[in-house]
């Protein structure tokens, strides 16, 4: 069943930020969202998760399980990196599953280590991984490969890209290049 949002809108106080948004995504589709910094992107984004109620309008198709990446890591930061993504999955995960996905991203030797110890980089390669190993069926991507390095961010575009094959992924971006990436017809947001 796709993500259909009907006539969203949606006000902080006098500020609208969602007006009238009326879109279709299909199931097993990428849908890029861009536009200027403050037009509502991730504000969308909760609108579509169900994490903020709309001032008026309906979002229908997000009953299923969904996962996600925040434009905040949102990672417990005294947890290892190994700690923090058996929090997304059951029973007792394999480790060496988890270290065979780790080096798949560059974080190798690094499933023992605690999040407040990682650079920025490091933690948004742990929230991105967190976030694909969590079983879903729609996965929100909030700046997902924002902090890292050009050759860091192609790995773990493929990585990220082989990984949802079939899966309904929404992702915010501010980069042209990785709309064409993930051969996605960007959805240009203007200011409510």
């Amino acid at each position: 069943m796709p993500l259909v949002a009907k006539d969203l809108c949606k006000s902080f106080g006098e500020l609208l930020v969602t007006d009238s948004f009326t879109h279709t995504f299909p199931d097993g589709s990428t849908t890029v969202i861009m536009g200027a910094s403050g037009c509502g992107k991730s504000t969308l984004l909760s609108l579509l998760m169900g994490i903020i109620p709309p001032d008026s309008g309906t979002v229908s198709g997000n009953d299923v399980k969904l996962s996600a990446v925040f434009q905040e890591d949102r990672l417990c930061e005294n947890l290892t990196v190994l700690a923090n993504l058996k929090l997304v999955l059951p029973g007792k995960p394999d480790r060496a599953m988890l270290e065979r996905e780790l080096a798949a991203i560059g974080l190798s030797g690094c499933g023992d280590k605690p999040v407040r110890t990682l650079s920025g980089g490091m933690k948004r390669r742990t929230a991105l991984l967190r976030a694909l190993l969590a079983e879903h069926e729609i996965l929100f991507l909030d700046e997902p490969f924002k902090g890292l390095d050009e050759e860091t961010k192609h790995g773990v575009m493929g990585y990220t890209r082989e990984k949802t094959a079939g899966t309904t992924v929404i992702m915010v971006t501010h980069s042209r290049e990785e709309a064409e990436f993930f051969t996605a017809e960007p959805l240009i947001l203007d200011k409510a």
